[in-house]
């Protein structure tokens, strides 16, 4: 079995497609370059592809920064500190990022005939973006159904986000009995100059509060600050 599976260099995306590999599927990484400010994460993704010994890791260039719109993708200030509990999406959502991500997943899937595709998206430990829920994740599916020529040819494909329903904790337990070395991964969506976590945004404070309520020490030593 063949799947694409983007991979961003994070600790969810490592976990999701570990899951995938663990299920029998050959992975073919992608990892968008989309100018996100966070490029460390990119460095990573090829440290996680190395890892997991993927059969084909493609890099693709597709800059959302003259889209804007985001923090990540401009000088805007990556909000720290956030109240998590909040219903207010963060500057930190890059406009329709997942739907083009996914997009581009299906494009690559479809030459290779690999009709399931892997995504580390997460509807409980996250920043609160619309598409990082399952309704988002259905919606898709049905949409390739649609849109591409193996679908109307009746192979559908499948839109697989095994951590939908898990929590930080939840799922560095499952990568952690999977044998993961997150030592390999990036989080922080305003590293330092250095590359160091800046400890206070979204990502790093869901980070820290994963690795403390399993009980072990973040390997890359990500503190809250």
């Amino acid at each position: 079995m063949r799947a694409v599976v983007l991979l961003s260099g994070g600790l969810d995306s490592y976990t999701a497609a570990a899951i995938a590999q663990s299920e029998g599927f050959e992975l073919n990484a992608l990892t968008i370059l989309y100018g996100q400010r966070h490029a460390r994460e990119v460095e990573a993704a090829r440290l996680v592809a190395r890892a997991l010994g993927t059969a084909r890791h493609l890099e693709l260039s597709f800059d959302l920064r003259a889209i804007g719109g985001s923090s990540l993708t401009s000088d805007t200030a990556v909000p720290r500190g956030r109240d998590l509990e909040s219903s207010e999406i963060p500057s930190t959502y890059v406009p329709a990022r997942n739907t083009i991500f996914l997009s581009l997943a299906l494009a690559w899937a479809e030459v290779l005939q690999a009709f399931d595709v892997f995504i580390g998206v997460n509807a409980l430990d996250y920043s609160g973006y619309p598409d990082c829920r399952p309704e988002f994740i259905r919606a898709f599916e049905a949409l390739a159904a649609l849109a591409t020529r193996a679908g109307v040819e009746g192979t559908p494909f499948r839109v697989h986000a095994p951590l939908m329903h898990l929590t930080k904790a939840d799922i560095i337990r499952r990568g952690v009995a999977l044998g993961l070395d997150y030592g390999l991964t990036h989080s922080c969506y305003d590293p330092g100059p250095d590359g160091a976590a800046c400890g206070s945004c979204d990502s790093c404070v869901l980070r820290a509060r994963g690795f403390a309520e399993v009980g072990l020490r973040d390997p890359l030593g990500h503190t809250t600050g």
